[in-house]
């Protein structure tokens, strides 16, 4: 594969958001995971790192995906719970989580807080989209496993509702 310059370029017959790239390299060192793959429409973008950065382009037909593309078997070398809660709400996707809606604003939710299901709790943005993560179900916050603007995985635990 060639250097690819300016903000797009084609290769193999596809066009190449070389900023969607550089994005998704950007997220692969925040997060610590080895490989992000985006879908969109017949276009599939892959982006992985083994040792030094490598990215590769994949086109391949469009497949409804199950669940987001997890990190490989191998987990970020961050001190995680000795144990996460069995119910804990889990992270959907891969992105940066926020406890308020901007900086400055009042949290969502702290440990204590009455929810019902709907209520927004936390946000995760990937690929600037602010995604709003709602309580699954009613109750009481007793524990929030993440911190403001702390990268989170696919089926991270983030928060406890008992």
């Amino acid at each position: 594969m060639g250097e690819v310059k300016g903000a797009s370029s084609r290769q193999n017959g596809m066009n190449i958001d070389t900023a969607l790239v550089r994005e998704l390299a950007e997220m692969l060192a925040d997060t610590g995971l080895t490989e992000i793959e985006v879908e969109d429409g017949d276009r599939k973008i892959k982006v992985s790192r083994a040792g030094t950065a490598a990215t590769s382009f994949v086109a391949a037909p469009a497949a409804p995906m199950a669940a987001p593309a997890a990190a490989s078997a191998a987990p970020v070398a961050e001190a995680a719970p000795a144990a996460a809660p069995v119910d804990a709400l889990k992270s959907p996707m891969v992105g940066t989580a926020y406890l308020a809606a901007e900086p400055g604003a009042p949290n969502f939710v702290s440990v204590g807080s009455q929810v019902k299901v709907g209520d927004t709790l936390l946000i995760v943005e990937a690929m600037k989209v602010m995604n709003p993560i709602t309580a699954t179900k009613a109750g009481t916050v007793s524990a929030i496993l993440i911190e403001n603007g702390q990268p989170v995985e696919y089926d991270q635990p983030l928060l406890v509702i008992s």
